[in-house]
């Protein structure tokens, strides 16, 4: 596997079908690590960068610290309290 590198000549690469999906097939020198990566478009290009996993809890915490924070959807639904009866329970 080679190493990320932003300088790197474009290459023309071939697109073929998978099932219902379109694919690329990447050239070794473009190779990506692991198994998953991200995708979004900017314009008319797709970009595709490789999927990181934080590996201790400090890059975890880094990693969430960027997450927007919670709106008032995530937030717990309040429930009205019915008040205690008494129940026989003999």
């Amino acid at each position: 596997m080679t190493a990320l590198s932003r300088s790197s000549r474009p290459k023309e690469a071939k697109l073929f079908r998978n099932n219902r999906s379109q694919a690329v097939r990447i050239p070794v020198e473009f190779e990506l690590p692991g198994d998953r990566v991200l995708i979004h478009r900017e314009g008319d290009r797709l970009v595709i960068e490789p999927v990181t996993r934080p590996t201790n809890i400090i890059e975890l915490l880094a990693q969430w610290r960027q997450e927007p924070p919670l709106g008032p959807e995530d937030q717990f639904p309040s429930i009205e309290d019915a008040p205690a009866r008494p129940e026989d329970i003999f």
